[in-house]
């Protein structure tokens, strides 16, 4: 694959593995700075493998991953799929928020000023200042991720993964929550990577589509992905 002047990440024939098995094959894709990319595929298409690949929290067992641009794995954003157990976690809105500078404080071992001014500048970007001292088990299932979004742009230089960020929640809030992941695209100029199971979404936000199975998969703009044959089964079967 030819390096793109303006790519983040390069992906070429990426290959993963579960207890031996092989449930990705041969993964090519660049992520432009400024893009948004947005990763489909069924259950088990091994989305989340990819995502943790291109963390540095999987390895391999073929193909590279290279981040340029000069970002490094500690300055990209991650947003997890969360867990139940995470959701009764008993701290502050800010203390969640600020646990997102972690990798920016060295061998410091107190937040400084920076930090706490970063962490203030994301709750306001996502409506979070007036609930900065509430307990997040106590949030809303909406609240809480827009808390981790703001944990994981606390992070975030200029690159954001995210895994399904708005699993579990009602449409009003879903579309809420991916409206605020577009102004962090569009106004912070922040590249985002996202997984979802929402089509719609990736059509309307998102300017690249990387479709993944096993074998098969798509890699190019929303355009081409509408008007591919592999697109159009797609998009018949989920938008009905």
């Amino acid at each position: 694959m030819k390096q793109q002047d303006h790519a983040l990440l390069i992906c070429s024939n990426l290959s993963f593995d579960y207890d031996g098995v092989t449930i990705l094959r041969n993964i090519s894709f660049t992520v432009e700075d400024g893009d948004y990319l947005c990763i489909l595929g069924e259950n088990g298409a091994g989305k989340s493998t990819l995502i943790k690949g291109l963390l540095g929290l999987k390895s391999p067992c073929g193909g590279t991953v290279a981040i340029g641009g000069g970002v490094s794995r500690a300055q990209i954003g991650y947003m997890p799929q969360q867990t139940r157990i995470q959701r009764d976690f008993p701290a502050s809105v800010m203390e969640v928020v600020l646990s997102g500078c972690l990798n920016a404080l060295g061998f410091r071992p107190f937040y400084g000023a920076a930090e706490k001014k970063r962490a203030a500048r994301n709750m306001e970007l996502l409506g979070l200042t007036d609930l900065q001292r509430r307990c997040y088990r106590d949030l809303s299932g909406g609240q809480q991720q827009r808390v981790l979004l703001a944990r994981a742009l606390c992070a975030a230089d200029r690159l954001l993964l995210l895994d399904e960020p708005a699993a579990g929640l009602d449409p009003l809030v879903t579309n809420e929550l991916y409206q605020l992941i577009h102004r962090i695209n569009t106004e912070l100029g922040i590249t985002i990577i996202m997984v979802s199971h929402d089509i719609r979404a990736a059509l309307k936000y998102a300017r690249h589509v990387l479709h993944i199975r096993p074998e098969q998969y798509f890699f190019g703009s929303i355009d081409e992905y509408r008007q591919s044959p592999f697109g159009q089964l797609f998009l018949e079967n989920g938008e009905k």
